[in-house]
């Protein structure tokens, strides 16, 4: 009976471990995101080089590792002393996937030295069958975390959260 606590008790140690060390891999990919490759297509392209910016119009996608973000107009602003990509702003029928998650809004800026992404004009988040709404939404990458604020004027946010192992059934 006794070595039978102490195996289950060391089962829970080595889940625990193992379940931070799955953490730590996903925090480390997290950081080295902001240095991959962004692609981004579009039906139309124009470069500013004074500026340092590049605008892509029509159906653009952009894709940077497990992210993707779609919009009407995407404008790029770029760094020649870092070598990469600083920020970018999309307009227009927004919509940001990662994992399992789908935000969409009007507009959305997304800060890659940071990964960061700031969502406004009426955003919303999906994970599953939960979902956010409020005025803007910010998504940090790095520590997969998101904060919703309801807008000035007293805006609210809204929150439906189903739990797991819990089965809604529909209204007649």
């Amino acid at each position: 009976m006794r070595r039978r606590i102490l195996f289950g008790a060391l089962l829970l140690v080595a889940i625990a471990a193992g379940g931070a060390r799955a953490e730590d891999r996903k925090a480390e990919r997290a950081r080295e995101m902001g240095s991959q490759p962004i692609e981004i297509t579009a039906d139309r392209v124009s470069a500013d080089s004074v500026n340092n910016t590049v605008t892509f119009e029509g159906n653009v996608i952009a894709r940077q590792g497990d992210v993707t973000m779609y919009a009407d107009r995407l404008r790029a602003e770029y760094s020649r002393q870092a070598g990469a990509v600083e920020r970018i702003e999309a307009e227009g029928n927004v919509r940001f996937l990662q994992e399992g998650r789908e935000a969409r809004a009007a507009r959305a800026t997304y800060y890659n030295l940071e990964q960061r992404v700031v969502l406004s004009g009426g955003a919303s988040l999906k994970e599953g069958r939960n979902t956010l709404q409020g005025e803007t939404l910010t998504i940090y990458l790095r520590e997969n975390r998101t904060v919703v604020s309801g807008g000035e004027g007293g805006g609210r946010v809204r929150a439906v959260i189903n739990p797991k192992g819990v089965m809604e059934t529909p209204k007649k």
